[in-house]
């Protein structure tokens, strides 16, 4: 080798170390500037402790069960502890098989994908994985970009090692993962997929979950099942190749299809959908009222706040199964009814009267607002309700696409059936079921807390309590039942008033307990004239009814418009010896660490003696015993029972309760109570000239209370509950006669189902 030769090694030797060095500190310059943030912001230690990820409000049962969530990223944190082995195994040997041995980058792994470029897998470790899913989201597509966002992901890996545990890390990531349809970390995807809980999944479903990592929206298991299987397989395979599965049991998951018990989680759909919304209108209030530490406000869809409330999913699930199964075949007679009805659902109104109803539906609806904040005139946007257009609508069977004009479906909208039902424990105010219609999706209009109708006889027993409590009767004092007039100018009457019983017949001497029972008009209107209208609207308030009341004696008859919430927070003051508790939803309010923000405060007051609370009891006990409510102790089947009316409900324990209908069966109601569960049900349209044409099935008593009763026998089949079946709490030294002869069966009134059908139900 000449001199020269040797010259030239040493040259290029030296050319070499010297571009060697110069990269490598231009990489570690490199790799500095991103660390301080040159090329763009990177999180400091304060970042990286707390994490800007979005948490759902959780709403949760008084049976610790999720009944919703409010939300912009549908995510509930979990700790590491309520993951299952198998999925955090499945997780590790699909995603980074060495992740316990690394410091958040897998140097052999980039090497092996950087050699391959790329052919033989990626080199993200789960620490990387987490790195992009907090702190920067998807790769760009720009070559430089994407490499200054690998730097920061292998610096931010780093970082978070040191911070956090791999058992930390590990839950972090199953928390941010996105797994689409609506299911944002490994709860949500558990609960959205599989309707249960993570400790609860197989794993098989375990191995699912971690297949959609790669590419949740290509092995999406509602839109592409077969692929999203094959890919769960690949999962299975790798578990066996880290000896995490042997291979006869990855051959027996690989044989299971994929089985879904598909929830997806939306703001309108799901349990309790009406008091969700309640719920976050309430928040909406808290929020103002309580601050931060800081004094910034917080934010339901955002900071992960756990809201216990007082409902219990079970018995909201039973009420929405007793409406789902009552309603339908309700709906089927009101439309038979409607058949020959040119102005359906409308009865007996003219065409300008329907004309009101029709333009003041279209101006509240969401196209006249849309299409009035695009400018349109009022003609434009008239015209466009009568051109047809496809939609979807609402139907007892399920959603149906159709063809229809704007105008045609607000008529059909018009004619659905509607309740409101809400169940609540009158000894500690707490609401346990709460049902404000029928669909939220299509009719979100809350008829518990906020549409007030007539109550029709429901308002009687404050009538009754009254005089009880101001005259000293008794449930066994004798009223005579006989026409009767409360003239011009007594209690501000502008013109005589003589109501009469709906069937025209009058029983002469009655108790007050079968006067209730048959719900007399002529005796109600005597009570009320006695102790005062008054009287009567100063109990109401003490009861907690909010509605504005007028002095007038026709409210004796129910010509009252209330609330399902208020109404069942005043009969429970009656099934909780005399002492009314305001109505309450919330137990506690926590932050997504578990420190308490909110515990609120019972508000009860006394409003009646024990004495005179349990003599209205027995006199609406009396009701359910020889009057409308009597059904509830029937087999079914005899006269005037069909689908409709003859459920067997059969209770044999102490009820207490009221049936109501008002004028022309427009509102049917019914408040049923036994000593630890009170419950309001409305039934009827949104518009009260939408109505059944007869009593036979506008009744409360057949609207109404099949709606309790099969609520209530869900409830009484399931032992967890413990709902009471005994009697209700009787005073000591009670002063008050309640104890009245009854008739023994076989001589009772056998016109109980007809009275129920007609004297029941006349409302003023």
């Amino acid at each position: 080798m000449t001199t020269t030769q040797i010259k030239d090694i040493h040259y290029y030797k030296r050319k070499f170390w010297r571009i060697f060095f110069y990269s490598l500190a231009g990489i570690l310059v490199f790799f500095l500037f991103a660390a301080w943030g040159i090329f763009g912001h990177m999180p400091d230690f304060e970042e990286l402790e707390n994490p800007n990820s979005s948490l759902a409000t959780e709403i949760i049962g008084s049976d610790g069960v999720t009944i919703g969530k409010f939300y912009n990223e549908n995510r509930t944190s979990i700790k590491y502890h309520d993951l299952p082995k198998h999925l955090v195994d499945a997780l590790v040997a699909t995603e980074d098989e060495r992740f316990y041995e690394h410091s958040g980058i897998d140097f052999r792994r980039t090497t092996t994908a950087m050699m391959s470029l790329g052919q033989r897998g990626g080199a993200s470790t789960i620490t990387q994985q987490l790195a992009k899913l907090l702190f920067h989201g998807e790769r760009s597509r720009n070559p430089i970009v994407a490499v200054v966002q690998k730097v920061k992901e292998w610096i931010i890996a780093t970082r978070l090692e040191r911070q956090y545990t791999k058992n930390e890390i590990i839950a972090m990531y199953f928390n941010k993962a996105d797994f689409v349809n609506t299911a944002v970390g490994i709860r949500s995807a558990a609960r959205v997929y599989f309707n249960k809980e993570p400790k609860d999944l197989t794993v098989d479903e375990a191995a699912m979950l971690v297949g959609m990592l790669k590419n949740p929206s290509l092995f999406n298991p509602i839109k592409r099942l077969q692929k999203t299987q094959d890919r769960r397989n690949v999962v299975l395979k790798q578990m066996v190749r880290n000896g995490k599965l042997t291979e006869a049991q990855k051959e027996s998951y690989q044989k299971k299809p994929i089985v879904l018990d598909f929830h997806p989680e939306s703001h309108d759909s799901g349990t309790a959908t009406y008091f969700r919304e309640y719920l976050r209108d309430y928040m909406k209030a808290w929020i103002k009222e309580n601050k931060k530490p800081d004094g910034s406000d917080y934010d339901i869809y955002r900071d992960g706040l756990k809201i216990y409330t007082t409902i219990d999913s079970r018995i909201q699930r039973y009420a929405e199964e007793a409406v789902a199964e009552h309603l339908p075949n309700l709906q089927q007679e009101f439309d038979s009814q409607q058949k020959d009805n040119k102005n359906r659902p409308f009865l007996r109104l003219n065409e300008a009267e329907t004309e009101k109803i029709m333009a003041r539906a279209m101006k509240n609806s969401e196209r006249w607002r849309e299409m009035e904040a695009q400018g349109k005139s009022e003609d434009e946007i008239k015209k466009s309700f009568n051109v047809k257009t496809k939609m979807r609508v609402f139907t007892w069977k399920g959603e149906r696409d159709t063809v229809m004009t704007p105008r045609d479906s607000i008529r059909y909208f018009k004619q659905f059936l509607q309740t409101g039902l809400m169940s609540m424990d009158p000894r500690t105010g707490h609401v346990k079921a709460w049902v404000g219609g029928i669909n939220y999706k299509y009719f979100q209009y809350d008829h518990v807390g906020q549409g007030a109708r007539q109550v029709g006889s429901t308002f009687k027993p404050f009538v009754y309590a009254t005089a009880i409590e101001q005259l000293n009767y008794s449930p066994c004092d004798s009223i005579i039942d006989a026409p009767y007039t409360i003239p011009k100018g007594r209690h501000h009457v502008t013109e005589t008033w003589t109501p009469s019983n709906s069937n025209g017949e009058y029983r002469g001497m009655v108790t007050l307990k079968k006067a209730l029972a048959l719900s007399i008009n002529t005796v109600s209107a005597k009570l009320i004239d006695k102790v005062g209208p008054e009287a009567v609207i100063e109990l109401t308030r003490k009861l907690g009814v909010k509605s504005d009341i007028p002095a007038q004696p026709s409210i004796a008859l129910g010509a009252v418009e209330i609330t399902v919430h208020d109404m069942v927070a005043a009969y429970s003051t009656f099934a909780n010896q005399g002492v009314y508790v305001k109505p309450q939803f919330i137990d506690r309010i926590e932050d997504k660490n578990g420190v308490v923000l909110f515990e609120p405060i019972p508000e009860s007051h006394d409003v009646l003696n024990k004495d005179i609370a349990f003599a209205v009891i027995k006199l609406l006990e009396g009701v359910t015993e020889s009057g409308s409510g009597a059904r509830l102790r029937t087999q079914g089947g005899g006269h005037g029972y069909n689908r409709v009316t003859g459920y067997p409900y059969v209770f044999k324990n102490p009820i207490a309760g009221k049936t109501g209908t008002t004028q022309n069966q427009s509102d049917g109601w019914f408040v049923g109570m036994v000593p630890d569960l009170v419950t309001g049900v409305w039934v009827g349209c949104e518009d009260r000239s939408a109505r059944f044409k007869g009593l036979v099935y506008g009744q409360g008593a057949t609207a109404a209370l099949p709606i309790w009763g099969l609520m209530m026998k869900k409830c009484y089949a399931d032992p967890d509950l413990n709902i009471s079946t005994k009697d209700f709490e009787r005073p000591a030294n009670l002063s008050i006669k309640v104890d009245c002869w009854t008739p023994p069966p076989a001589v009772r009134d056998s016109t109980a189902v007809q009275e129920e059908q007609s004297t029941d139900e006349f409302e003023m």
